[in-house]
């Protein structure tokens, strides 16, 4: 579902990292020791959606906890497939 070709922490240190899949959305953001991931809904950008729209959830800024972000990124569309894809198909209608 997402990739990660090139995202790395060094990569993340310089600047955060987003994309999409299928009506959700996702963002990653790393200060200090602790890598940040945001999930939200299409079809605003993260900066124009709501905060009460987005779910966060905090890992260690480490290789090993980028991975556990991208494993619970995957966990958490699996887990909501319906919604995400009632989003993805609603998102003109949001936007109109």
């Amino acid at each position: 579902m997402i990739s990660a070709i090139g995202l790395n922490v060094n990569a993340l240190k310089k600047e955060p990292f987003s994309g999409s899949h299928q009506g959700m959305r996702y963002y990653l953001r790393a200060k200090d020791d602790v890598l940040t991931v945001f999930l939200y809904p299409e079809p605003w950008s993260f900066e124009r959606t709501p905060d009460e729209d987005k779910i966060q959830k905090e890992f260690p800024f480490t290789q090993d906890g980028l991975a556990e972000a991208l494993a619970w990124i995957e966990q958490s569309y699996t887990e909501q497939q319906a919604f995400w894809n009632r989003r993805r198909e609603d998102r003109m209608h949001l936007i109109l």
